[in-house]
Parts: structure tokens; sequence; C-alpha cells
């Protein structure tokens, strides 16, 4: 059991006063405490966040270079990116706003089609992300969040 403050007998201020600071001195570290546990907890969310869309990022980026190799000319590579990116997401059916999506989508597959030492794909993927961003007020990378069920595999 703590004592209180007001325990203490009156005939001594001095200790009174000691025992205040000491009681403050608690409470204050005890705030402090909690506003770091929920600073910590914030940005831990935030770096988690971050390591998550990095990987999804890398793990698109490689998928979609391996959808357009071979592809004849940027249309194709257009094409195969949006194929690839619709069955990422598992959308299964159109929409204006996932039509939206692919289209502003496509301007990354055609650079990473036509990425040289000159040209990389880094502004293209950045100005999609930025573009998505603005427009649903959200990271692209949240799409990919959603639970997708495993399917059986069936052996024949």
């Amino acid at each position: 059991m703590t004592a209180d403050v007001t325990d203490a007998p009156a005939a001594h201020p001095e200790r009174v006063a000691f025992l205040a600071r000491l009681d403050a001195a608690k409470s204050a570290a005890a705030v402090a405490e909690t506003q770091f546990r929920a600073e910590a907890a914030q940005r831990a969310e935030a770096l988690a966040r971050a390591r998550a869309y990095a990987y999804r990022r890398a793990d698109l980026m490689t998928a979609l270079a391996g959808a357009i190799e071979g592809a004849e000319d940027a249309e194709l590579a257009a094409a195969a990116g949006q194929v690839l990116l619709r069955t990422r997401l598992g959308w299964s059916t159109d929409s204006d706003a996932r039509a939206e999506v692919l289209t502003r989508f496509a301007p990354v597959a055609v650079a990473l089609f036509e990425a040289d030492a000159d040209a990389t794909p880094d502004a293209a993927l950045a100005a999609f992300e930025e573009w998505y961003e603005a427009t649903r007020q959200s990271s692209f990378w949240y799409l990919f969040e959603h639970y997708l069920p495993d399917t059986p595999l069936v052996d024949f």
C-alpha cells in the first residue's frame, strides 16, 4: 500500500513538500513512459507498414518484369502489366475505378519495358503511387492487404 502525502504529519512541512515532489516525479515518470510507449507503438506500426509496402512494391515489380519479358512492343507490355495487376489484386470484375487504376498503371509497365541505363521506371512508379494516394487517400499498396483464401490444389 502506498502512502499519500496527506498521511505525513503536519508538523513537518519540509517532509510534506519532499514527499509531494516525489509523488509529482512518479506521476510525471508514468506519463512520460505512457507517452513513449504510444509513440514507440506508432513508430513501430509506421515502420512495419513501410516494410510491407517495400516488399509488395519489390514483389510486384519483379513479377511485372517477368510478365513483360518477351513482349514485342510497349503496347503489349502495358497489356501484360494490366493483366498481372488485375490477377494480383483478384479483380475478376470491372468497374470504373478499377479501369482507371489499370490505365494509370500501364505507364509503369511501359517504363519497365523501355528501361535502360538512361531511363529507369522509378519516376513512372512514383507518379503512379502519388496519383493513387492523391485520388484515393490511401496507399496503392494497401490494396494488397485483402485476404485471399488458399485455393485447394487438386491432383489428377
